[in-house]
This record gives C-alpha cells, sequence and structure tokens, in this order.
C-alpha cells in the first residue's frame, strides 16, 4: 500500500513561516526599542515602537533586513523604501538619511544590520569563481533586492546562534559565507562584486571613500584624490557620482557635517569648536550648512536629539 505523500507547504507560506521566526528571534534578543549589538560581531538587532524623525547617518558597508514595519532611507535625492519582502544593501560607506515610516507598540518596527567585510566578499569571489553576466541596471552603491527564501534561511541560522553562544566562533563564519554568497548571486550582487575586485573603477572609488573618511577636515583638491586612487579628475567625479549619488566635496561636507553633530552631542563641544574640529574655517556656514542637512541649526538640533532620547 502506497501512502499518500505529505502535502509540501507552498512557496509563500513558508516564506511567511520563516519571516515570523526571524521577527520572532529579533523580539527574544530586543526588548526593548534601540539597536541591540548581539555576540555575533557585526550584527545588530533593532526595534523601535514608533515612527522616527529623518536621521542622519553613515552606512559602512552593510546588509539591513526588516522583518516587520517599513524604512525609508534617502542618498542624496534618491528615495529608497524598503520592508519584509525587500533587503537593502550599502556595498560603501554612505551618508544617508534614515526613517523608520511604519510602526506602532503592537507591531514594532524590527529589523537586523549586518556588517559586510570587504575583505570576505573578496576572499569568496576568489574561492566562487566568476559570478556571472554582469547586471546592466545601476551601479549605485545603495541598492534594493528581492529577499528570497535561501537567503532568509541562512539569516535564520545565523540568528538561531545567539541561543547557544558556545556555537558562535564555530558556526558563525559558515553562516556569514552563505549569506555573503547569496547577496553575490542575487540580482544586484554584481554591485558588489565591482567594488571588492582590485583595480576595477568601482574599487578605485571604494579606496577614495575610505580616504575621505579618514581625511574628511582636511581640505580636498579633487586633483590630489584622483591621484591617490589612479584615476583622471574626470573619472573620478563621474565615477564617484554613479556610486554614491554625491559629488566628492558633497561627500566630504556630509561627514564633516555628521562628526560635528556627534562632537556636540556625544563630546560637548560647542558649535564653533566643532566647526573648527572638521575642517569649516567660518561658523556661519557651518551653521548655515548645518541647517540644511539637519533641519535646524545647531542648538535647536541638538535639544530636539536629547528630548527624544
Amino acid at each position: 500500500m502506497t501512502l499518500p505523500a505529505t502535502p509540501q507547504p507552498a512557496l509563500d507560506d513558508r516564506f511567511a513561516e520563516r519571516q515570523a521566526e526571524l521577527a520572532a528571534n529579533i523580539l527574544r534578543f530586543a526588548a526593548a526599542d534601540g539597536v541591540h549589538s548581539t555576540a555575533i560581531a557585526g550584527l545588530d538587532l533593532i526595534r523601535t515602537s514608533l515612527p522616527t524623525l529623518p536621521m542622519p547617518t553613515l552606512y559602512r558597508p552593510c546588509l539591513c533586513i526588516i522583518a516587520q514595519g517599513r524604512k525609508e532611507v534617502r542618498l542624496g535625492a534618491e528615495r529608497y523604501v524598503y520592508d519584509p519582502l525587500n533587503y537593502l544593501v550599502a556595498s560603501v560607506t554612505l551618508p544617508v538619511t534614515g526613517q523608520v515610516v511604519e510602526a506602532t507598540p503592537e507591531q514594532p518596527y524590527l529589523s537586523l544590520r549586518l556588517d559586510i567585510d570587504p575583505a570576505q566578499i573578496t576572499g569568496l569571489i576568489a574561492d566562487a569563481g566568476p559570478i556571472g553576466v554582469p547586471n546592466p541596471g545601476s551601479r549605485r552603491a545603495l541598492y534594493l533586492d528581492r529577499l528570497d527564501l535561501q537567503l532568509l534561511d541562512a539569516l535564520i541560522r545565523l540568528l538561531r546562534l545567539l541561543e547557544t553562544p558556545r556555537d558562535i566562533a564555530m558556526l558563525a563564519p559558515l553562516a556569514l559565507r552563505e549569506i555573503f554568497y547569496r547577496l553575490l548571486h542575487s540580482p544586484q550582487g554584481q554591485c558588489l562584486h565591482e567594488i571588492a575586485i582590485a583595480d576595477s573603477q568601482s574599487h578605485r572609488i571604494a579606496r577614495a571613500i575610505e580616504w575621505l573618511n579618514k581625511n574628511f577636515n582636511e581640505q580636498l583638491r579633487i586633483e590630489d584624490l584622483a591621484r591617490e586612487v589612479n584615476l583622471s579628475p574626470s573619472t573620478l567625479h563621474h565615477r564617484f557620482k554613479a556610486v554614491t549619488a554625491l559629488s566628492p566635496l558633497q561627500y566630504q561636507k556630509q561627514l564633516r557635517l555628521q562628526e560635528a553633530r556627534r562632537l556636540m552631542l556625544c563630546e560637548g563641544l560647542e558649535a564653533a569648536a566643532a566647526s573648527y574640529r572638521v575642517g569649516y574655517e567660518s561658523p556661519s556656514q557651518f551653521s548655515r550648512e548645518y541647517s540644511r542637512l539637519f533641519g535646524a541649526p545647531p542648538l535647536r538640533d541638538l535639544a530636539r536629539l536629547r528630548s527624544s532620547a
């Protein structure tokens, strides 16, 4: 007698089950609102019970997954809105503005942020070989892609390790390797691939970005930066804007303003002192550009931040 096969859940049902498990795991380890670091290096869990104000911040190379809620991220004039069906990747360090747009106390915004180590991506490419035909679409270093079941399963396996800390050292690298492998083979994976390949133009732009992050308080001469990364000034400007949606000068300005905000908020510096520290020569120019980016002059912005903390 042949027994009937056990019905397998439909793909959509399995996806919904995995998403519910991902949300439950985040809730377990993020019991209150805020950003929660974990025992897995580079993995943070985020919980927010209400929509937030737009918040300029610096995204290091990372993968952002939402289990519940919705978020908007702005890069320059571009707007990226994502939810549990889509994930966001930053393949280089980018100054962005983020805002949670969907969250309630009953259904809080739940997400995870996983740092992407470019060295791991480079090693993975060396081991796995070519990833196929390059995607002809945008080469922007910030992009959205569709979350699939394979990537979701790998992420859940990573989060499950938080329940057994003794296994993290041995098993987390395996889970991370699969996650990054899935990202490389996604429809937009060529964006990560190009950044990691030595001497590609995108890799040289990534080096220019690293230089700016280390030297943002110095006077910027495009000719010097172009020489640093072995590109012509015109190619540097064109490719930099293609990757980041910003010119090198606009990028430097946002780095300066965000660092000045941190100095005032965390180290108690006055606005004039913070402006000089990050490379401004004119406090009035600093105040104007600060207001343009953050929506209020320094004193009012800091008071708003402290009252909402």
